[in-house]
């Protein structure tokens, strides 16, 4: 039985031999090149090595018994894949991992990965590209690429795939906002949407939290509440390193938190619901619960905060997205701006005004 071997990143990998290649050489011998299949698991604790023998002795029974990695089924492949990713990737990823198994690219999940070809490849594409947004088709080719990647390596994808489209987003004015809190005071969502619109928290960070996590004034965000494969809400560890991360909040919201137990009885989904209603009741455009933290860092932005701060306080690993996203000025204040530009400007032309009549 092949012994996993753990690699720099911290992933454990087992090579497995396969079977041996004739490699003619320049002067016309033939040299004998011995071919390993490689496994490979991100856990990298103990239990992440177990696993990685597991799938790579398993590839070596299934080999010795005929049945090749070529003769699987796409979909048996995406079954296998997924089940290695079981404990490393968090519940919701592997939870849409798996509805993209059961409903997209329905015409080449029965093939053998032997007998899927590029060309098959656009054609599915093309087909969930009807109907679906540019973004969600990327993500149905991305876990395609990867799943190919690991059990079908010499197929290297070409694959055009639909022009990225800049998200048109609603940011919510101050007056808004102010509205917004007004009509949620004492409300069971008035402490989400303090914490969104302030934070910036997700829905997740703010179900998940509890009076344990406040210490001094600091919020410290450490976990987040999902939906697991079995549709059951689960908490777990930040999706990333950065959002992992401690907030101030003004005291007014502090104010506002629980001192004892969960901060929130709500679940994701529930605030989602409650939110849209409250929107309907007072006539606000309607806007995503996501899009308070669009408010907070356009805020932050237009206040001069630099974007280490706004990205440190939002959870952001790195600037993109904001730069592609939250760098939008609130309508509310553009007109505040433009005074402050226009003020500039005309105060250095009275300047150079007052110094041509003085050379005069």
């Amino acid at each position: 039985m092949a012994t996993a071997k753990k690699l720099p990143s911290g992933s454990w990998r087992c090579l497995v031999y396969s079977h041996t290649e004739n490699i003619r050489q320049k002067d016309g011998t033939v040299k004998k090149k011995r071919i390993y299949e490689s496994f490979t698991c991100d856990d990298p604790t103990a239990r992440g090595k177990r696993k990685c023998e597991q799938i790579a002795a398993e590839w070596a029974a299934n080999k010795d018994a005929g049945v090749t990695v070529e003769n699987i089924t796409l979909g048996v492949a995406y079954d296998r894949y997924i089940e290695s990713k079981n404990k490393t990737l968090s519940p919701a990823t592997i939870r849409e991992y798996k509805r993209q198994r059961e409903r997209n690219l329905p015409t080449l999940m029965p093939l053998k990965l032997k007998d899927i070809t590029c060309d098959m490849i656009q054609i599915a594409i093309n087909e969930e590209a009807s109907g679906k947004s540019p973004k969600t088709v990327r993500n149905i080719h991305g876990l395609l690429s990867a799943v190919l990647g690991v059990y079908r390596p010499d197929l290297q994808l070409n694959t055009t795939l639909p022009k990225k489209v800049r998200p048109e987003l609603y940011i919510p004015s101050d007056e808004e906002i102010k509205k917004l809190i007004e009509y949620v005071k004492n409300d069971e969502m008035e402490i989400p949407i303090l914490l969104a619109a302030f934070g910036p928290m997700r829905r997740g960070e703010i179900c998940a939290l509890d009076s344990s996590d406040i210490k001094d004034g600091v919020v410290h965000v450490s976990k987040s509440m999902v939906l697991d494969s079995e549709r059951n809400w689960v908490i777990k560890s930040p999706k990333s390193y950065s959002g992992d991360r401690y907030i101030r909040f003004p005291d007014f919201v502090l104010s506002k938190l629980s001192k004892n137990g969960r901060i929130t009885s709500l679940n994701p989904s529930m605030i989602t619901d409650r939110f849209r209603d409250i929107l309907k009741r007072t006539g606000i455009p309607h806007f995503r619960f996501h899009d308070l933290r669009h408010y907070c860092a356009s805020v932050q932005h237009a206040i001069g905060i630099p974007d280490a701060y706004i990205m440190q306080r939002g959870g952001w690993g790195s600037d993109r997205v904001l730069k592609e996203v939250y760098r939008h000025a609130m309508v509310d204040k553009t007109s505040d701006m433009d005074a402050r530009a226009n003020d500039y400007f005309e105060n250095m032309q009275h300047g150079m005004q007052h110094e041509i009549k003085k050379a005069q």
